[in-house]
């Protein structure tokens, strides 16, 4: 049983991972303090597309997990207000080539082993789905499960409901500078800039692609690094592309450890008008400078997949970082090293998919409930092992 302090858990972060932490975390009873140094989504999650996939993942634990977010996902779509733009639209994955397609195929069968709704689409039937794709497509993936949500506002109403409850605390424009341990070496809360020590005997890290800087604050290392990305955004259209629709190098992409420019299409509508493309993906520390090459490709990409986007002006482009993890899996639950310390960061470019299974899981572990899932993939200590072995 928690201890009643001013607050049962400090979350550092509010993005949508610390948002859907707080809210869970509240309806399961507990008195929360979300702290960010910026405002609601200031980080990763605003500059987000707002991507519910399962569509790009392996069968694993990451795929578990976004099945898991997927039901969720619905389940907030019915509590929260429209204004979060769920829409469940579905995906497409196209291939241009015969072994680009059979390997779409072999992709598709393992994972529909794995509870993955899936079904192949030839390529005389691709303009069903898309009417605007562009001709001489091999085939496709149609995977219904695939989803969008606007993130930004997704991440503000997570913490409105939460704040609804009258257990949540909400504290923007303040920087965590310290994480506070008592004398046998357990959290008892944080210090920030502005208003000094909030105490509480729990502190989750949602600091996305700041949680290593969050870490190292608690004396630990946590391996966060950060991948730029880059989104292109049109003017406004009547609805040209219905899906979510990519081409088959982006699940490539997203396995990649590589710290070079790759870039891979991605391409949806959405209900306000603009059609929004990216993926680009790059190691290049916190730089935001604006990568000509890379948004080059992705429109060049982009209209090649849809040829009637070559008449259409992008009006803005934006920036995001990623918080890449070693394995590409997130570090979800308490930090043995440091007792009351707890990570919920690292999501890469799935944490707005993944941010409800995070925090039902993040509540469970701290009230003893049911865990839905094997989280030992997920463990902080998982990269302290490691270099251990080393």
């Amino acid at each position: 049983m928690l201890t009643r302090h001013v607050s049962d858990l400090v979350v550092v972060g509010a993005g949508v991972v610390g948002a859907a932490c707080a809210y869970y975390a509240v309806h399961a009873g507990l008195h929360v303090t979300v702290i960010d140094r910026g405002p609601v989504a200031g980080g990763t999650t605003g500059a987000g597309e707002g991507n519910l996939l399962v569509s790009d993942k392996e069968p694993g634990p990451e795929l578990e997990l976004a099945l898991h977010s997927t039901r969720l996902w619905r389940e907030l779509a019915a509590e929260l207000p429209s204004r979060i733009e769920y829409e469940t639209k579905g995906g497409v994955v196209v291939a241009s080539t015969e072994p680009e397609l059979a390997a779409l195929r072999r992709f598709m069968t393992k994972q529909r082993q794995a509870g993955v709704e899936a079904t192949e689409i030839p390529a005389d039937r691709l303009a069903d789905l898309e009417p605007h794709l562009a001709p001489g497509l091999t085939g496709g993936v149609h995977y219904p499960q695939d989803a969008q949500v606007q993130p930004a506002l997704a991440a503000a109403h997570l913490l409105r409901a939460a704040a609804g409850t009258g257990r949540l605390t909400l504290r923007l424009g303040e920087e965590v500078t310290a994480v506070l341990t008592g004398g046998p070496g357990v959290v008892r809360g944080v210090r920030t800039a502005r208003h000094g020590e909030v105490h509480a005997p729990h502190v989750l890290n949602a600091a996305g692609t700041w949680g290593g800087q969050l870490a190292s604050l608690a004396g630990l290392e946590l391996p966060v690094l950060p991948r730029r990305g880059f989104v292109l955004v049109t003017e406004p259209l009547p609805r040209v592309v219905r899906h979510k629709v990519y081409s088959a190098e982006y699940v490539a992409d997203v396995a990649s450890g590589s710290a070079a420019l790759q870039t891979s299409a991605v391409v949806e509508g959405t209900p306000a008008g603009p059609v929004l493309i990216g993926a680009s993906r790059e190691r290049v520390g916190f730089d935001r400078t604006v990568s000509v090459e890379a948004l080059r490709r992705l429109a060049g990409q982009a209209v090649r997949l849809f040829p009637a986007l070559a008449r259409v002006r992008a009006i803005r482009t934006y920036a995001g970082f990623r918080p890449y993890l070693p394995d590409h899996l997130p570090a979800i639950g308490p930090d043995p090293r440091l007792p009351g310390l707890l990570h919920a960061c690292g999501h890469e470019g799935a944490g707005i998919g993944l941010a409800p299974a995070t925090g039902a899981l993040i509540a469970a572990m701290l009230t003893g409930g049911e865990l839905p899932l094997d989280t030992t993939p997920f463990a902080p200590e998982r990269f302290a092992r490691e270099e251990a072995v080393r």
